[in-house]
């Protein structure tokens, strides 16, 4: 029996395009090409009204067959706006909540995280996602909860670990540093590969989406999808990687 998966990391940018064009469908259109096993969605909308009120991942997950569990970061009295993950296997939600915004700037974007416990090849892989602030202190508080006992280093974390997202941070970055003390980036995991930007999707200059992981995982492939299907569908592009129990 095989002993890899895939996962994918992707910022949907509430599944309106670069064209301007509001299309969950697109969004799914791009998993589906890229079939990953398991999938991190970041912005995603619930019920608001700017996008038709719209449960995306709810309609995401219908629509390409797979289980899903979505935290709202953001809770207004029509809907929300936050995380999901999505997954072929079964999904078992582990925890979900809020991290920590600057305590001095109120008017910051609220952000939280989505802890899934997935089954795959035989093995129990715990799997989080988040979307980080645009604020570095912010950023650095959000790094060290998530890497800290209420995440990443609570007992029920052990074994395999996938912690994926949009974490408004550059490699090199204190947050980034932060978050490799631990954990592996799949972008450098792969000999004679440079890592590949994310972000804005139609000239990806920058690496602000990451995929990190336990050293239990090897990396066996990792790709940025850059199409045209891709490059509309949302302001970012996907990160999807091959990982190998080992």
């Amino acid at each position: 029996m095989s002993k890899t998966f895939s996962v994918m990391t992707y910022n949907v940018h509430s599944c309106i395009g670069t064209d301007g064009q509001l299309s969950p469908l697109r969004i799914a259109e791009v998993i589906d090409r890229c079939n990953p096993d398991i999938v991190a969605l970041q912005e995603l909308d619930a019920g608001l009204p700017r996008t038709e009120m719209i449960d995306q991942a709810h309609l995401i997950a219908k629509t390409l067959e797979m289980s899903f569990h979505f935290h709202s970061s953001i809770q207004v009295r029509e809907g929300g706006y936050g995380n999901a993950i999505l997954s072929r296997s079964p999904l078992k939600l582990i925890k979900a909540g809020a991290i920590p915004a600057e305590p001095f700037r109120p008017l910051y974007e609220r952000r939280g995280a989505v802890w899934a416990e997935v089954e795959m090849v035989g093995r129990k892989v715990q799997v989080l996602a988040t979307h980080f602030g645009l604020n570095r202190g912010e950023r650095v508080a959000q790094a060290r909860t998530i890497s800290g006992p209420e995440w990443l280093g609570h007992p029920e974390c052990s074994g395999p670990a996938v912690l994926c997202g949009d974490f408004n941070a550059l490699a090199g970055s204190s947050v980034y540093r932060l978050l490799t003390r631990h954990l592996h980036d799949v972008q450098r995991g792969v000999k004679g590969r440079l890592p590949r930007g994310t972000w804005p999707a139609q000239l990806p200059l920058m690496r602000i989406d990451h995929l990190f992981v336990t050293h239990d995982l090897k990396v066996r492939h990792v790709s940025v999808p850059r199409t045209p299907l891709t490059r509309a569908a949302s302001d970012h592009l996907p990160l999807l990687v091959t990982l190998e129990l080992t």
